[in-house]
């Protein structure tokens, strides 16, 4: 799965659950932006928000409402729930578990 954070109509970024099927990887993609931006715009969406570095918070029921009405899988749900068990086991959550840490990397589109 991938959020995306582009350049939308009029310079104002954009933020999309991609490839809401595929729940083996979960990265943020950033286009052509500032950090400033990509975190106001993740706020703004209810998403999550930046971290240092490389890093972003997603908001795990965010992101869940976000991508599941867009899900094909009829086991979407459970596999769901998988991936935010192995994010918590190998310790790649916020928050008090709330929230998932992610790669940032560059959008395909960017």
């Amino acid at each position: 799965m991938i959020v995306e954070v582009i350049g939308g109509a009029d310079e104002v970024p954009e933020v999309r659950v991609a490839d809401v099927d595929d729940l083996a990887r979960l990265h943020l993609a950033v286009g052509a932006l500032t950090d400033e931006d990509v975190d106001r715009a993740l706020r703004e969406a209810g998403l999550g928000r930046l971290a240092e570095g490389d890093t972003g918070l997603l908001d795990v029921a965010a992101l869940r409402a976000a991508a599941e009405p867009q899900a094909t899988a009829e086991d979407w749900a459970q596999r769901f729930d998988g991936m935010v068990e192995q994010a918590v086991e190998k310790g790649w959550t916020a928050d008090d578990g709330a929230s998932l840490q992610v790669h940032v990397e560059p959008a395909a589109s960017a």
